[in-house]
Formats: C-alpha cells, sequence, structure tokens
C-alpha cells in the first residue's frame, strides 16, 4: 500500500439500499483507490441484511477479507460520535468505545474518526475534561494498535476550527491522536453560509486565507493523520424556514452536510466551495508530492467511469 493511499468513504458511493457496502468495495477497488473509509451504520446495515443475520463483528471479519482480496486497506471506521465532555458516566462510553474499536480492530482499520463534541444539551464545555477523555480513549484505542482521527465538525459546540481540534491534539498529547481535516468543515465554518443568497459570509475570502496561513505556519505534518475533500453544494434558494432541507433542531451545517455534498469541484451539480484553495495549502504549500495530487485525480476519474459502467450492467 502507498505510504499516504488514496481512499473513498463508503457513504460516497452510493446512499440507496441497493449499494450493498460489498458493491462499494468493488467498486473503490475497480477505480484504483487504495484504502476505503467504512461507516459504522453500513457495516451494520450489511450484518442485519445477511441470512441469517451476523453479529457485527462476523460481518467486520467478513468484510476485512473481502478488502484484502481487492487489495483494498480499510482506512478508517466513522463516526464515533459525541464522546469527550459528555454527561454520561466515562465508563459507559469507554465501553461503548471499546465495541467500536474492537470492531474497527477486525476491519483492520488503521483509525478510528471522532468528530468533536455537538451534543450541546448533554455534554459540558469543560476543556481539561474533554482533554482527559480522549487520553482515556487514546489509551484504549493504543492497546489495539489503533489510532484516532479527531475532526472538527463545522457544528460542533466546543471545537468547530481545525484550530481548535489542533489545540485538543496537542493536549491529549498522545501519538496516536491526531487530525482529520476535512475540506467541507473548513469552508462550511470559515467561508460558506447557507442562509444567505450569496452562499458566502461577508470577510469569506479573506478570513478563509488567513486560516490557510496560519494552516501552513503552524499546523505540524506529523500530526496530520490525514484530509478528506469534499464540497457543498449552493442552496438556491438559501436555507430557510421554508426550505426542504430545513430543520429546526439541527446546525444549518448539519442540514448541508446531510442533503447537498457533492464531490470536490462538481459546478455543474452546484459545487461552489474553495476546495482549490483549500487543497493547495494542504498538499502543494504543505509539501506533499505533486504525483499523489494528481493520482488522486485520475482514480476518481476512473470512479466516475467504473460507476456509468455499473449502472448499465
Amino acid at each position: 500500500m502507498l505510504d499516504n493511499p488514496l481512499a473513498i468513504t463508503t457513504s460516497s458511493l452510493g446512499l440507496h439500499p441497493s449499494h450493498t457496502l460489498p458493491e462499494k468495495i468493488h467498486a473503490a477497488a475497480s477505480a484504483s483507490f487504495s484504502a476505503i473509509e467504512i461507516v459504522y451504520k453500513e457495516l451494520e446495515d450489511y450484518a442485519i441484511s445477511q441470512e441469517p443475520a451476523l453479529s457485527i463483528r462476523d460481518a467486520a471479519e467478513v468484510i476485512a477479507k473481502l478488502c484484502s482480496s481487492e487489495n483494498l486497506a480499510v482506512l478508517s471506521l466513522n463516526p464515533f460520535k459525541n464522546f469527550e465532555g459528555h454527561n454520561s458516566p466515562l465508563k459507559d462510553r469507554l465501553e461503548s468505545a471499546r465495541d467500536w474499536i474492537e470492531i474497527a480492530a477486525f476491519l483492520g482499520a488503521k483509525y478510528l474518526q471522532v468528530p468533536s463534541q455537538f451534543d450541546a444539551e448533554n455534554s459540558s464545555g469543560d476543556w481539561p475534561r474533554m482533554v482527559a477523555d480522549l487520553q482515556e480513549l487514546s489509551a484504549l484505542a493504543a492497546s489495539y494498535s489503533l489510532s484516532i482521527a479527531y475532526e472538527a465538525v463545522a457544528w460542533g459546540t466546543y471545537i468547530d476550527t481545525w484550530e481548535e481540534s489542533l489545540r485538543m491534539v496537542q493536549d491529549v498529547n498522545r501519538v496516536n491522536f491526531g487530525l482529520c481535516l476535512d475540506s467541507f468543515h473548513v469552508a462550511a465554518r470559515v467561508w460558506g453560509d447557507v442562509t444567505v443568497k450569496s452562499g458566502m459570509r461577508e470577510d469569506a475570502d479573506s478570513a478563509l486565507q488567513k486560516s490557510l496561513d496560519r494552516f501552513v505556519e503552524t499546523c505540524p505534518t506529523d500530526k496530520i493523520f490525514y484530509v478528506q475533500l469534499s464540497d457543498g453544494e449552493r442552496f438556491l434558494p438559501a436555507l430557510t424556514p421554508e426550505h426542504r432541507f430545513y430543520s429546526e433542531d439541527l446546525h444549518p451545517s448539519i442540514c448541508w452536510s446531510r442533503n447537498m455534498r457533492p464531490f470536490p469541484l462538481e459546478e455543474e451539480l452546484g459545487a461552489y466551495l474553495p476546495i482549490t484553495a483549500i487543497s493547495h495549502a494542504w498538499l502543494k504549500r504543505k509539501g506533499w508530492k505533486d504525483e499523489n495530487v494528481r493520482r488522486a485525480v485520475d482514480s476518481l476519474r476512473k470512479l466516475y467511469i467504473a460507476l456509468e459502467k455499473y449502472e448499465l450492467a
């Protein structure tokens, strides 16, 4: 496998019930990806769909063997949500974490992806407590030779920027605890605004450029475990209570993320986020090799072709 494998998440390979997990794995391998990120719910659905139904651990072992036969590594299992600072007993949360980590280990995954806390009603923003919780999680993961990829989501209650997630990574201070960076979350937090007609914040370009400059200057590469490149579709009309995707109970960025996430630069589908600027900072300015970027582009092109052929079969 590559030192920096080109991966795709299973949720990007179709969300219809007919898009089974084995079919997605085959499609990813056929498109020359070398790794895949598996969504827990999709593994769970696969386990239930079998006759007779499998335990999720048995399903993980089957999927691991399938990935191996396709020469496809499992990059991560995601998303283990709302862990740090939650008001429930830490013992219970660690028991849940152990289940996830064991499943990740059965899959042969390298990482467990952990989004930043966003359950505002049932959590505390006490920073030392969140740090301590994540240190416990890191220790548990380390006992299974697993690492934690921590991601600042745009709707995070206490951590919603890459800067704050880096601060958390540095305070947790464990070798197996690092960053998952997602271009959508960075752009949605700093640049985009789906509640206004323009789709942009007033200071969008300058705020993003300053953020990217800080990233290049201050973010240590050894704490960047992996990056995710994804775009967002412009809301036309803007997201208001009258919009079909509006939900009073959800942060606007969650509505955006769940409903309008095209591949990077798919302008024909409404993609408009500054993915090129973000990618330039993350990949070129930070020193990633050009050939890795070119291979990612070529791989995505192959995937489109493979999916078109699959639909016609």
